[in-house]
């Protein structure tokens, strides 16, 4: 199993941190995200990594170390973007990728069973599989429906609205490739929506699991709160880095 790793994005949102650290090599607890992630895709079985860099590239090699990546007992490459690429266009770049891999942001803290989510892409052949987390928005309004004569159709006060959000955890097919443009920016929304009009099978995995991105300051000082209170909860398995 592969497992992609978008970390090329500049997280302006969490300045001024990341004016001298990129997001996904800020701490949690005593630990990067970055390694966080690398830690967890290693207990799921998967046997390579590749890391998609732009903002900062330098720190990131820096960091994984020795050539393309040794650190930790898989093979650890990395690609640098000469432009944003977005979040399905690096694919383009990346050679002898497998039948079937994982792609999932740099910036997240979750406890995703990834070898179950990537089972389950498999077995049910998709060309793409999205990981999606329930969230709820409670609006402080009442919320009103009508028709376009104005007839009123239904009345909420104060609702609380149930959505699936993407994850920023994607499972896809080889296939997939077929459907990103040669050149230019494209996003993993594009991707599957493109997929999914052409009449490929794309799914959604819905998981009740612990997530939380770390986009925002108040998302990373919660994720940071979560994971000091119990890091076992995150990292099942010691992996040792050398």
């Amino acid at each position: 199993m592969t497992a992609i790793i978008l970390a090329g994005g500049k997280g302006t949102r969490l300045k001024p941190f990341t004016i001298s650290i990129p997001k996904p090599l800020l701490p949690v607890g005593d630990l990067p995200i970055l390694e966080i992630l690398i830690r967890q895709l290693i207990h799921a079985g998967v046997k390579r990594i590749v890391l998609t860099l732009g903002h900062m590239a330098p720190l990131f090699k820096a960091y994984i170390g020795n050539g393309n990546g040794t650190r930790w007992d898989v093979p650890i490459d990395w690609l640098t973007e000469n432009e944003p690429l977005g979040t399905a266009g690096p694919l383009r770049l990346i050679e002898n990728l497998d039948s079937n891999f994982l792609v999932l942001n740099g910036d997240l803290l979750t406890t995703l069973d990834y070898e179950d989510f990537f089972g389950f892409h498999v077995r049910n052949e998709s060309s793409g599989t999205i990981a999606v987390n329930r969230r709820k928005v409670h609006i402080d309004y009442g919320v009103v429906e009508s028709t376009p004569e104005g007839v009123l159709l239904e009345y909420q006060e104060k609702p609380t609205l149930s959505y699936c959000v993407s994850m920023g955890i994607n499972a896809l097919s080889r296939d997939c490739l077929k459907f990103i443009p040669p050149a230019g920016r494209f996003d993993m929304p594009d991707l599957m929506l493109a997929m999914h009009k052409a009449g490929r099978k794309v799914l959604c995995y819905d998981t009740e699991c612990y997530w939380q991105d770390i986009g925002r300051m108040d998302d990373y000082e919660q994720a940071s709160v979560d994971f000091e209170k119990d890091p076992s909860r995150f990292l099942l398995q010691k992996v040792v880095a050398r």
